[in-house]
C-alpha cells in the first residue's frame, strides 16, 4: 500500500468515476484499475461495487476512505513539517554575558530564541561585562550582552535591551540611608577597576566636586557588594546585581538620582550583524 494508490482510492471514492478519476489523476484506465485491485487484494475485501452503469463503495470501501483520509492528512502535515525544518535555521550561536546578564536577561530571551528556532544550539559563555566588548571583537563569541559607553567601537552593532540604574550601597551596620548622610572624607570608597561602572561613577564624582577616598580596586561589581557588606566601605553598582546577590540583606541602598544608567544591549560586530543566526537573536529582541 503506497500513498499514490491511497490518493487514487479517495478520488475514485469522491467521483465514482474510473474515466473521471484517470483524466484527474494523470493516469490511464488500466493504471487507476490495477490500483485499486491492489488495494483490494491488500485489504481481503471488495471496496467497490461496479458494473457497467455505476461504481459505488463497499461498507468495507467507507472504513477504508475513513482510513486513508486521515492518512493522506497526515502525510501532508508531516511533509510541511519536514519542508519547514529543512527551512529552519541550525547551527551553533555563541553569547557572552556576565553572571547576572545569564540571570537577569537571558532566560527570556533565549526561551523566546528557542521557540522560533529551535534547530540552533546556544553556547553560553560568562564572564566579567567589562570584558564582553572585547570577547566580540577578538570574535571569542558571536553575540555579547553588553553596555554602551561614550567610547563603543564603530565597528560593533548595538540593538539596546534595557536601561539599568546604578545605586549606592553601605554596610548595614553604618545606618547611612541617604546621601547627605556621607561624608566622603570620611567614608571610604569601593571601586571597580575596570569597565563601565568606573567611568560613570568617576564621572559623577567630578560632577559634584568630590574627590573619593579609595579603599580598594576590584574586579566585577559582585566583588563590590562582597566588600561592602564586609564593611569595607561604600561602592556604586547596578540595581540587577544588587537584585540577584546572596549579599544583597547586608547592605542598605541609598538612593542617587542623578547618575547615569547602563544602557544593557546586544552587541556584535557590524560585519556579521546580518548573518542568519546572529540577525535573527537581534530581530527577536527589535521585534
Amino acid at each position: 500500500m503506497d500513498f499514490r494508490s491511497l490518493q487514487l482510492f479517495n478520488h475514485l471514492a469522491s467521483s465514482l468515476h474510473f474515466g473521471e478519476t484517470a483524466q484527474a489523476m494523470y493516469v490511464s484506465a488500466s493504471t487507476l484499475s490495477r490500483a485499486i485491485q491492489r488495494l483490494e487484494e491488500e485489504c481481503g475485501c471488495v471496496l467497490f461495487l461496479r458494473d457497467n452503469r455505476k461504481v459505488a463503495l463497499t461498507h468495507a470501501g467507507h472504513k477504508m476512505l475513513a482510513y486513508s483520509t486521515q492518512v493522506l492528512k497526515d502525510w501532508q502535515i508531516l511533509q510541511a513539517e519536514l519542508r519547514q525544518d529543512s527551512q529552519a535555521l541550525q547551527g551553533e550561536l555563541s553569547l557572552f554575558c556576565s553572571v547576572t546578564a545569564s540571570q537577569s536577561h537571558l532566560p527570556a530571551l533565549l526561551q523566546r530564541f528557542r521557540v522560533q528556532h529551535p534547530g540552533v544550539d546556544i553556547r553560553l559563555i560568562t564572564g566579567d561585562p567589562a570584558l564582553a566588548i572585547d570577547a566580540v571583537k577578538q570574535q571569542k563569541c558571536d553575540v555579547s550582552i553588553a553596555i554602551h559607553t561614550p567610547d563603543f567601537p564603530t565597528d560593533l552593532s548595538f540593538s539596546r535591551l534595557d536601561r539599568i540604574p546604578l545605586v549606592l550601597i553601605a554596610p548595614r551596620d553604618w545606618r547611612l540611608t541617604q546621601l547627605s548622610q556621607i561624608d566622603w572624607r570620611k567614608h571610604q570608597v569601593v571601586m571597580p577597576e575596570h569597565g563601565p561602572t568606573r567611568r560613570i561613577v568617576y564621572h559623577w564624582f567630578a560632577e559634584q566636586g568630590i574627590r573619593p577616598n579609595v579603599y580598594a580596586y576590584v574586579g566585577g561589581n559582585e566583588a563590590i557588594v562582597s566588600m561592602v557588606a564586609f564593611d569595607c566601605g561604600i561602592g556604586f553598582v547596578p540595581k540587577i546585581v544588587l537584585a540577584h546577590s546572596s549579599m544583597a540583606a547586608s547592605v542598605t541602598q541609598i538612593a542617587v538620582d542623578d547618575i547615569e544608567p547602563y544602557e544593557l544591549g546586544l552587541c556584535c560586530l557590524q560585519a556579521r550583524r546580518h548573518e542568519p543566526l546572529i540577525n535573527a537573536l537581534i530581530q527577536l529582541e527589535l521585534s
